[in-house]
């Protein structure tokens, strides 16, 4: 049985850097006989967690919004892959705030990410990882991962300020596409 992969990107723009990473992961993937769904999450309304801690009692969470249909895909998910640019020296807000609400879904299922493999992507507009603030990212990945019992598969991450920087960095683009070889495995 294929293993099922789901990439959330948080860039706001559809074509941007970190997209293209992800992109580059799911082919990987899907040439390993993996599933892949890529999940743009610029386009969708996901609220931020308001702490009512309701899917403690319950397993479910109260905001209905656009999180709901998320929480399957992560249940069924035997991988993850975050992938934002870095803004502000970490992830993306748009990546914060649905790791945030998959608080409902671990609440549901406490071991839901254990050994999980997990993919990270970043790119970033200075010189470097700590110049940037991509390793604060790095680091709350970590962090996050060591917590949830999950194991980091892979971490790509570069340089890549403009839109269609990362087309110019074939090393990047394969290391992509080897992490989703690897998450397919």
């Amino acid at each position: 049985m294929s293993r099922k992969i789901l990439v959330l990107k948080g860039s706001p723009r559809e074509k941007g850097n970190s997209s293209v990473l992800a992109d580059h992961v799911a082919a990987g993937a899907r040439m390993s006989g993996a599933q892949v769904e890529s999940i743009f999450l610029q386009n969708l309304s996901i609220h931020p967690c308001d702490g009512c801690d309701f899917c403690v009692e319950t397993g479910a969470c109260v905001i209905k919004d656009d999180m709901q249909p998320i929480y399957p895909k992560l249940l069924a998910a035997d991988a993850l892959v975050f992938a934002s640019p870095i803004y502000w020296f970490t992830y993306s807000a748009q990546l914060k705030t649905c790791i945030d609400r998959m608080y409902a879904v671990w609440n549901f299922k406490k071991d839901i990410f254990k050994g999980k493999p997990i993919g990270i992507l970043l790119s970033y507009g200075d010189d470097d990882l700590e110049s940037s603030g991509g390793i604060n990212a790095v680091h709350t990945f970590e962090t996050m991962v060591r917590f949830l019992q999950a194991d980091i598969a892979g971490i790509v991450h570069g340089s890549m300020s403009d839109v269609g920087d990362a087309d110019k960095r074939p090393e990047l683009l394969e290391q992509a596409r080897q992490l989703g070889v690897r998450l397919a495995g």
